[in-house]
């Protein structure tokens, strides 16, 4: 599974609209029942337009995923450089992981449902990205051991899965819930539970 990404400009952009309009469809309709047409027809485009891009449906929705963490990594790699504290970082972390999905409900919608299939072909392919934001939260992690600040006892391994892992489900209750309520409330709870077990105590 191996999309076409274009390195011309117009091209790219077309790339993307289709990136965008595939992120809208599948939160809309569904992976399975989200056909390339539906796709097409939100993007304004041919179906055969698709496959100039894309192999099939499993690699658009491989591809969705890939490009939206692309911009997610870029965007936060960016706030972390302004910080030294890993407290710091910790927080500009989860600050913006829920306030990025909650200004972008169908990306919530996207990666909370939709990416979430069993086909070994798309857990392969989301799998690189993935690690990506693993390795960030884990470098983070080894940061605040660094500084002094966080239980060197802590393996980093568990608390990168403690810290992704409170923040996912999170974002999962939010997506699922029928009752409309920030998201980004939650925030400091997380941090409060997260710091708590993280942090070396001071006596």
């Amino acid at each position: 599974m191996s999309s076409k990404v274009p390195a011309e400009p117009r091209k790219r952009e077309k790339y993307m609209a289709i990136i965008d309009a595939a992120l809208e469809a599948f939160a809309e309709y569904g992976y399975h029942n989200c056909q390339v047409a539906k796709i097409a027809r939100q993007a304004g485009i041919a179906d055969g337009t698709i496959y100039l891009y894309f192999a099939n449906k499993e690699d658009v929705l491989v591809s969705v995923y890939r490009e939206k963490m692309n911009e997610f990594m870029t965007q936060l790699k960016a706030l972390l450089q302004l910080h030294t504290s890993a407290l710091e970082k910790l927080s500009v972390l989860v600050n913006f992981h829920f306030n990025h999905l909650e200004k972008n409900p169908s990306l919530a919608n996207f990666i909370q449902i939709q990416l979430r299939q069993s086909d070994a072909s798309i857990r392969l392919g989301i799998a690189e990205p993935l690690k990506q934001y693993y390795q960030l939260i884990e470098t983070l992690i080894d940061e605040g051991k660094e500084q002094g600040i966080f239980n060197p006892q802590i393996r980093t391994k568990v608390a990168r899965e403690v810290i992704f892992g409170s923040m996912d489900e999170i974002v999962s209750c939010w997506v699922f819930s029928s009752k409309k309520y920030s998201l980004s409330k939650n925030v400091d709870d997380v941090l409060t539970i997260l710091k708590s077990g993280l942090t070396v105590y001071q006596s």
